[in-house]
């Protein structure tokens, strides 16, 4: 029996509708979320990625700007535009778009948002509070998943969740959710020796490698849930994810697909944190 479809797409358009009661609140109270993003360079997908944001802030109702910069601009001029966005009192939300040129320090960059507008939650301080389990602000995809797994009504607590993948964006964070959530957890890379020893051990498997379909039927455990965070191109121009999906969704009980799963949740994640942004500064307010 096939396993069941975990519809990113589904699941966003539940939790958008939720979150926009929030921003309509907050705007009757003549507060609208706001979102500044940065752009770099002239990476294709970057761009892509901004419009599908800044499309996803106007259905929500939250205000957005993006502040586009050429390749050569200098990490000095990036840092001045973030400093005006940290002192200004409309924006709730800076994010900046990765990756950037490769003359500029990333971690330099996304420290100098203020903690408190990092709706991304890759602030340092945002990262410790995540191991500490007192976050304001998970990073966008983990986040995303951990609530398509409970709006699934999947249990976490007691299982062992596997990690394939030790990025700062989604890798670390993810295992530390689970953790969070009681799992066993395990990381695992690419690179991981006899990697299927581990994977066929997941009740819950999450996947972002970048390595087109990886992951086979025979290295997942029969009835395992797959999340499957990898998005890749191939040659013919069709996408596909880091799990063979066709072979398996034939082991699996839940299963991601690629585009339509955790993607959609992403863009949905960062939205919610711009309003609770929002809403903590407001609350910042009243007791002034």
């Amino acid at each position: 029996m096939s396993a069941q479809i975990l519809d990113g797409k589904k699941i966003a358009e539940l939790v958008r509708s939720e979150w926009k009661a929030r921003a309509d609140k907050l705007a009757q109270s003549g507060i609208k979320p706001g979102l500044a993003v940065i752009i770099v360079g002239n990476n294709a997908a970057s761009a892509i990625y901004v419009r599908n944001k800044i499309k996803a802030c106007s259905d929500i109702g939250i205000y957005s700007e993006v502040h586009s910069f050429p390749e050569h601009a200098t990490q000095d001029e990036v840092l001045d535009c973030i400093q005006s966005l940290n002192e200004n009192s409309h924006i709730h939300g800076i994010l900046v778009q990765l990756p950037l040129p490769a003359h500029f320090e990333n971690n330099c960059v996304i420290t100098s948002i203020a903690s408190e507008k990092d709706v991304d939650g890759f602030h340092l301080y945002n990262v410790g509070a995540l191991v500490t389990g007192n976050t304001v602000f998970s990073p966008c995809t983990p986040y995303g998943v951990m609530v398509m797994l409970e709006r699934n009504h999947i249990p976490i607590e007691g299982q062992h969740g596997v990690v394939v993948g030790r990025s700062n964006i989604v890798g670390k964070p993810m295992a530390f959710m689970l953790l969070e959530q009681g799992a066993t957890v395990t990381i695992c890379t690419s690179k991981t020796a006899d990697l299927s020893q581990f994977t066929r051990s997941a009740d819950i498997l999450v996947v972002a490698t970048g390595k087109p379909r990886m992951i086979t039927a025979k290295m997942v455990k029969p009835g395992a849930v797959v999340v499957d965070v990898g998005i890749n191109r191939l040659p013919d121009g069709r996408l596909c994810g880091d799990v063979d999906f066709e072979s398996v969704k034939e082991v699996a009980s839940y299963i991601t697909p690629v585009p339509g799963g955790v993607g959609p949740m992403t863009i949905t994640m960062l939205l919610c944190n711009t309003i609770l942004a929002a809403e903590r500064a407001q609350a910042s307010v009243k007791q002034f």
